[in-house]
């Protein structure tokens, strides 16, 4: 029996694996590739900790590799000066079960969840962004900033939340790489044609209406009884999901909200025929191993061709 090796990238690494325009494409295929049952991902299984924090569980398999994320999101470690999500990603041959990487899961998910973020945007928003709010400031916030300044360098970006300090610490480093590009502000501002939020809330933090020209995405709330919206917003909106059956479960917003779950549709449909523009767009992503897959193609894509 011969000794099986794999690569064990750290997060540094895992990122320069995982380039945005290439990310942004492996995405847009796997979701065809998910929507047609050739990846196949069950809904998160996830555990608690006997005193705070969480552990999902999160496979997929496709015809030429499976993944797995353990992935745990502890939000006490804030306090700890730690990321709140800790884990790694192993990716597998489909044809014999080798290992044959592992990926740092905190950087995965960043990388990939900004990036289905800019599909959505390419899917909902074709016209291109000019001023990105994010709703929030934390890892995701970093993630989203770098994601929208490579794919959307013209555009601007403003961070905001209930801690106006702590947005504005975040801002000043990201300004060191992206300049005045990057400011945070106590409000969102008007201008904001595309806002984005990226919170661990269980209330809303955004409760304008629904305007036709602001596309909204939400993606912080991953439980059903956490919310970033307002209700009335949701059910003036025409309503998206990046996995539709995932956000049954998961999308507290919408749970919430009491949505028509007809009337959510996939954000696949989205980007094979565009949006009608009769109402306000709403953009929920709850995420899905589906997607760690398609990260997983990436990192092995740039591994190969290196």
């Amino acid at each position: 029996m011969t000794q099986t090796s794999y690569t064990v990238l750290s997060s540094e690494e895992t990122a320069r694996a995982l380039p945005y325009p290439e990310l942004v494409a492996q995405l847009g295929k796997a979701m065809a590739q998910y929507a047609a049952g050739t990846i196949v991902a069950p809904t998160r299984q996830v555990l608690d900790y006997p005193k705070t924090g969480k552990m999902l569980s999160m496979p997929a398999v496709s015809h030429d590799i499976g993944v797995h994320k353990l992935a745990n999101v502890m939000l006490d470690n804030q306090q700890q000066e730690l990321g709140s999500i800790q884990g790694l990603v192993s990716v597998y041959d489909a044809q014999n079960g080798l290992p044959l990487l592992i990926l740092d899961a905190p950087t995965l998910s960043g990388r990939r969840t900004a990036a289905v973020s800019m599909l959505g945007i390419q899917a909902l928003w074709p016209q291109g962004p000019e001023h990105i709010t994010l709703l929030g400031y934390g890892q995701q916030a970093v993630a989203h900033c770098d994601a929208i300044m490579t794919l959307y360098p013209k555009a601007r970006v403003t961070l905001t939340g209930r801690n106006p300090d702590r947005a504005q610490a975040v801002a000043t480093s990201l300004q060191a790489r992206f300049g005045d590009r990057v400011q945070a502000t106590t409000a969102v501002p008007e201008k904001t044609d595309v806002l984005i939020a990226l919170t661990s809330s269980l209330t809303p933090v955004y409760h304008e209406p629904a305007r036709l020209d602001r596309l909204l995405i939400g993606l912080g709330a991953f439980q059903p009884d956490m919310a970033e919206f307002e209700a009335h917003t949701l059910l003036a909106s025409r309503l998206y999901a990046d996995d539709v059956a995932g956000a049954r479960q998961e999308a507290g917003d919408l749970i919430q909200a009491g949505v028509d779950w007809e009337q959510v549709h996939s954000i696949h449909q989205a980007l094979r025929t565009p949006a009608p523009k009769d109402k306000p767009l709403f953009f929920k992503s709850v995420g899905s191993a589906a997607w760690d897959l398609a990260a997983a193609r990436c990192a092995l894509q740039h591994l190969n061709q290196a």
